[in-house]
């Protein structure tokens, strides 16, 4: 995709704004975020036609044209990203397009299998939200998730692979040892093979209000796009993991203070060293352990967050109009409920050996035991966050979508 910049108008509390600016930041769109205080003030703004309907949020692209509290889709589609499949059969469709799913496209198209890759929402899944990655290999001064994202992206559509955005399957069955999936705007993906990389995505703290409040002041993940609007204002940080602590220093370095929330006793645990090292150096970044947010208070946006002490069984009240809620995941999975892949109770896929029951692979259908990464159903494999047991790392992420590719040559050879 280019790299674009448009304008972007809205009002400063504007859940539709907030998911714009999240999809620009996520697809390395440049951009400019122009608050006002109402419609009327587009009008001395921007180059709104008399007979133009005047809705914010609004965005305006370099040729002028302006679109009025436009969708995910239209924007895309406006910007020229959202194709139609251009073959009917492909060797490999790989869903879910963060790095375990780039990883597979770059690898499986430069290798001349015809690929596609279809994305849901954003290139770059949940780490094109992290705003720096600093531990991965041959980036000595961090890259974000967006630009490394952007990078990957590139790659796969030099070597020919394609790729559809803001596609959500429909339905997708098994039949004639190919994977037949309709998407949302009817067209229409068959494959040979397939390779699972849809990730996961942020859990919910699951109380009262929450869905009142997302994207207006509660937010899923570090939430990049927001730190500029984030200056003088106390910042909540809920979880422990590395994605709260890269979101955690970011936010510091606008934020006047940062409070992360921590259900478990320490860091040390949960946290790279060197975020921890960091976190601690940070003056204007506090730690609450042992500790939930309870309850949410506010009118239309949030004002205010109760905290609870689990230990202490103490809660206090804090003023609160910034959260960002980085809690671990649930696999994006749904889509195989009625077809033969097994999950585990957490809905991840299980894969290769861990099918094996007994010696006996579970519910397989071939003589050879099932391909590392292999799902249940032959020629179906997964990658990255949502398989079962996989380590929670864009590397080996990175590492299982090129190691995917491998069995999936050995797939085809022993079937077509």
């Amino acid at each position: 995709m280019p790299l674009t910049t448009v304008k972007l108008y809205g009002e400063l509390d504007s859940r539709e704004a907030y998911i714009i600016r999240d999809f620009l930041k996520r697809s390395v769109v440049g951009y400019e975020w122009v608050i006002l205080d109402g419609p009327e003030q587009l009008k001395e703004r921007a180059p709104v036609k008399e007979d133009d309907v005047v809705k914010l949020p609004a965005l305006v692209l370099p040729d002028g044209v302006i679109l009025y509290d436009p969708s995910i889709s239209e924007i895309a589609s406006k910007l020229g990203w959202l194709l139609k499949p251009q073959l009917n059969e492909y060797d490999l469709s790989i869903y879910g397009a963060g790095p375990a799913g780039l990883s597979a496209a770059v690898y499986a198209a430069s290798e001349g299998l015809r690929t596609i890759i279809i994305e849901r929402e954003a290139i770059g899944g949940q780490a094109g939200t992290s705003s720096l990655i600093e531990n991965y290999l041959g980036f000595p001064d961090g890259v974000s998730g967006a630009e490394l994202a952007e990078r990957a992206r590139q790659q796969a559509v030099k070597f020919g692979a394609e790729i559809l955005l803001i596609r959500n399957g429909v339905k997708a069955m098994y039949f004639n040892n190919k994977l037949h999936v309709e998407l949302i705007d009817g067209s229409k993906v068959i494959s040979r093979s397939n390779i699972c990389a849809t990730g996961v995505q942020y859990r919910k703290l699951n109380i009262s209000n929450e869905d009142r409040f997302r994207n207006l002041g509660i937010f899923y993940g570090a939430g990049a796009s927001e730190a500029p609007m984030c200056i003088n204002y106390t910042v909540f940080v809920v979880g422990g993991g590395n994605s709260a602590g890269q979101a955690a220093i970011y936010f510091s370095a606008f934020a006047a203070k940062v409070i992360m929330v921590v259900r478990g006793s320490d860091l040390s645990s949960t946290l790279s060293s060197y975020l921890l090292s960091r976190i601690g150096k940070k003056k204007n970044i506090t730690v609450l352990f042992n500790s939930e947010i309870t309850a949410l208070y506010g009118d239309i946006v949030l004002k205010e967050i109760e905290i609870t002490d689990q230990k202490k069984n103490i809660s206090k009240k804090y003023a609160a109009q910034k959260v960002f809620i980085c809690i671990g995941g649930i696999p994006n999975t749904d889509w195989a409920k009625n077809t033969k892949i097994i999950r585990d109770d957490g809905g991840y896929f299980i894969t290769g050996a861990d099918l094996l029951i007994n010696g006996v692979p579970a519910q397989w259908e071939l003589e050879r035991p099932p391909f590392y990464l292999e799902t249940s159903v032959p020629g179906s494999f997964a990658a990255g966050d949502v398989r079962h047991n996989s380590v929670k790392r864009v590397a080996s992420a990175v590492g299982e979508g090129a190691m995917a590719v491998t069995f999936v040559h050995k797939y085809l050879q022993e079937t077509y």
